[in-house]
């Protein structure tokens, strides 16, 4: 008797980040699972569940890059399904993807590049702080947040925000093609649900089981794989870390609304 047919579900949830910071999304983290869903068995599918704000173009791109590499070796077709938002790098993942579905009230897009910092330069002035660097190479000290902004420096910083947004711009049209509307898109900005299909930044407007029994059958199965938090932090040994990651990601999601 043939076996039902089944579908791998990876979530992707929280910050991308390099590092073990938080349930921060990365590509050392991620790769056991991606390989894992593509490789055991033989699905039908694989959903990437996502619910992320952004962050490290790096990490994405890695992450993305991986999932379209399995997906090609293994000739299996990748849905995308965002909850809350795929915005930024976020965004990045979801266009690893086939095909992007999306909830009437998530947030995506986001394609462009952000840097902030602080400047700290006042402050220590004020409690008679001296900031003493000494560097061999005249951009060593780019963008020192206890040091007066330099143009120069903001110059050669936008350079390379170009450089990322270039490669962004460039995996958005290679994966999504001709389903693009014929505008700038390219600008940071934000659509939800039904405009961002408009745009044809996604595919519609589904959630991932009805979606995946509508195209596999009633009777199909879903293997659900996702980071799991350690050990220690489960019984709350890495409070000040945890608390942190948390703040970080509120801020992330404050950007869109959420």
């Amino acid at each position: 008797m043939p076996q039902d047919p089944f579908v791998a579900v990876i979530r992707m949830q929280g910050i991308i980040a390099s590092g073990g910071r938080g349930q921060a999304l990365n590509d050392q983290g991620l790769a056991p699972l991606i390989e894992r869903a593509f490789g055991r068995g033989k699905p039908k599918a694989v959903a990437l569940v996502i619910n992320s704000p952004g962050g490290s173009p790096t990490q994405s791109s890695l992450i993305a890059a991986r999932v379209r590499r399995l997906a090609d070796e293994k000739k299996v077709k990748v849905y995308a399904f965002v909850e809350d938002v795929a915005a930024s790098g976020g965004y990045w993942l979801a266009c690893a993807a086939d095909e992007i579905w999306v909830d009437e009230n998530s947030v995506v897009g986001s394609i462009g590049v952000i840097s902030a910092s602080f400047g700290f330069q006042d402050f220590i002035a004020r409690y008679g702080i001296e900031r003493r660097v000494h560097t061999a190479g005249k951009s060593k000290s780019m963008l020192d947040p206890f040091r007066p902004e330099k143009e120069e420096d903001v110059a050669r910083l936008k350079v390379l925000q170009e450089q990322i947004h270039d490669a962004f711009i460039a995996h958005v049209k290679r994966r999504r093609g001709d389903r693009l509307a014929d505008e700038d898109l390219y600008t940071g900005d934000i659509w939800v649900g039904d405009r961002a299909r408009d745009k044809g930044l996604v595919d519609g407007v589904g959630h991932v089981v009805p979606k995946m029994k509508e195209l596999f059958g009633k009777r199909v199965r879903f293997a659900v794989y996702q980071q799991r938090r350690p050990l220690l932090a489960r019984f709350g040994a890495s409070l000040v870390g945890g608390a942190l990651g948390e703040l970080e990601l509120r801020a992330e999601h404050a950007r869109y609304g959420l």
